[in-house]
């Protein structure tokens, strides 16, 4: 049995995903002080947001990884976007998991970013369990919240614990398996570590307690691992409440590493070889050195420091040097890795988003998609001698998967594609920032991209009639830009031979 736990938070923003990331590893003992991932510096924050734009609006906007150990279980927390213009990225990250703690708002309930990312887990059964959160202010009444969950969702849902109060009646979280209440203590009302029995309850309270445990289906690990049934623990992250128990539930139930699709097999983690599959790729994570750094989520395998793996788009082999397992920011070199396990490879853009890493170079993984942008623009530079460093930058900020980018076959403007707003502004943010390129966005002619396929005829005739409509993408890759989505199934009615695609396996 694997001791390695690889999961991701999913909320919406402001449920308290942050607070509890940070509060989750300082369980684990990776960090010494809350609001600091480095105990150092004055720097009170998560220093899992580490881009400059992140800091500026308190976002997760790139997915980190965080590893860190407890009672003999590593743990990968994959940061995931959460944001709701960051559908890609987050897609890409939730590929990379095996289960998954979604945070809801107590007095929010399911946000419509929740069901989304919600969604995307049901795509691959990723199991989930539920964290209500801010329990220790007002909010609905926990039938209504667990109520939601099971009909918004479609799961059924078992507490396994229970608020004593909310708001300003609050007194404490009971756990349901061992019985015991974590009070708040102190001026500043938190958990500390205080345990005690229930004692005798408000009849009213009893009876809504009663009615908790025995109104719910009870946890069962098969439904729970099939994706069908949430265990939901009640608490506040702020305050402490609650964390224990999600670490002791993801050790205790969360699945180890699962196979992964590859075409029609499956890859086993038991398997020798070693497989990996790139889910992400940054650059600049670190503005002195310009590097770039591919995450590889280990399927299965040993892999050590130095072994060579051959990556699907290059064919031949690479060695990896210097792999970097995850605390925030401070790099630690890894020596082996196991499946499960995220390793960093630093690279000079050979590595891309979708790429299969493996020994042998016989595996492909699948289902890691790009998707038909929503939003199209035109790149205009400010200083026309920096064309260089704009395909360089479009070309690195392309293959991280922030943007997209087509060159159109007649004309000389470079268009980008997004799926959200968001990713427009770090854009050119990340120009200015990161490679000195002043350059502004202006609307562009098309609404939509479809990636064309069909046979050889049908494409020839299809490009004489069409040229000033067509781009290719980075891989050359040819793709119809659409004024309208009228337009789009205008075409597709013309030219039945050919596929207009919304998403492009990578």
């Amino acid at each position: 049995m694997s001791n390695r736990r690889t999961f991701a938070i999913i909320s919406h923003p402001d449920a308290g995903k942050t607070t509890l990331t940070e509060k989750l590893l300082l369980q684990g003992g990776a960090i010494h002080l809350a609001g600091e991932v480095k105990a150092r510096g004055a720097a009170r924050r998560a220093r899992s947001d580490w881009m400059k734009i992140e800091q500026q609006r308190g976002i997760s906007v790139t997915s980190s990884v965080m590893t860190f150990e407890k009672d003999g279980i590593t743990f990968n927390l994959l940061d995931t976007p959460g944001h709701e213009d960051f559908s890609e990225d987050t897609y890409r990250t939730l590929t990379a998991v095996d289960s998954a703690i979604m945070v809801i708002d107590a007095a929010k309930g399911i946000e419509p970013q929740t069901r989304k990312l919600f969604e995307v887990c049901r795509l691959r059964s990723v199991p989930i369990i539920t964290f209500v959160n801010k329990v220790d202010r007002e909010g609905r009444s926990i039938f209504e919240t667990l109520d939601e969950v099971a009909d918004a969702l479609a799961l059924d849902v078992s507490p396994q614990s229970a608020p004593l109060g909310m708001g300003g009646l609050f007194t404490g979280v009971l756990d349901f398996a061992s019985g015991t209440v974590a009070r708040p203590e102190g001026e500043s009302r938190e958990y500390r570590g205080k345990r005690e029995a229930p004692g005798d309850l408000p009849a009213d309270l009893a009876e809504e307690i009663e009615l908790a445990q025995v109104g719910y289906p009870e946890f069962d690990l098969e439904a729970y691992r099939e994706g069908d049934l949430t265990p939901v623990f009640f608490g506040s992250a702020l305050k402490n409440f609650g964390v224990e128990e999600l670490i002791a539930a993801i050790a205790r139930w969360a699945p180890p590493p699962r196979p992964q699709p590859a075409g029609d097999e499956e890859i086993a983690p038991s398997r020798d070889e070693v497989t990996g599959f790139i889910f992400k790729v940054q650059a600049n994570m670190d503005p002195n050195h310009r590097d770039r750094i591919a995450f590889m989520r280990q399927v299965s395998g040993t892999f050590k420091r130095g072994m060579k793996l051959t990556p699907s788009g290059l064919g031949k082999p690479i060695a990896i040097h210097s792999p970097i397992l995850f605390m925030a920011q401070d790099r630690e070199l890894a020596d082996t890795a196991l499946a499960g396990d995220i390793i960093g490879i630093p690279n000079h853009g050979t590595l891309r988003v979708g790429d299969t890493l493996s020994e042998k170079n016989q595996v492909r993984f699948t289902g890691l998609p790009n998707f038909a942008p929503e939003i199209l623009r035109r790149v205009v530079l400010r200083d026309p001698t920096k064309t260089k460093q704009l395909r360089k930058a479009l070309d690195d900020l392309s293959e991280e998967g922030v943007i997209q980018v087509f060159y159109p076959e007649i004309g000389g403007q470079w268009i980008i594609g997004v799926v959200g707003q968001l990713q427009l502004d770090v854009l050119v943010s990340r120009l200015a920032a990161e490679y000195k390129v002043e350059a502004v966005l202006e609307p562009s002619p098309f609404a939509t991209a479809r990636w064309l396929s069909g046979d050889g005829r049908a494409m020839d005739e299809f490009e004489s009639f069409n040229r000033a409509n067509l781009a290719r993408d980075r891989d050359g890759d040819l793709v119809f830009m659409a004024k309208s989505a009228w337009d789009v199934n205008y075409q597709q009615e013309r030219n039945p031979d050919l596929k207009f695609s919304a998403t492009k396996e990578r």
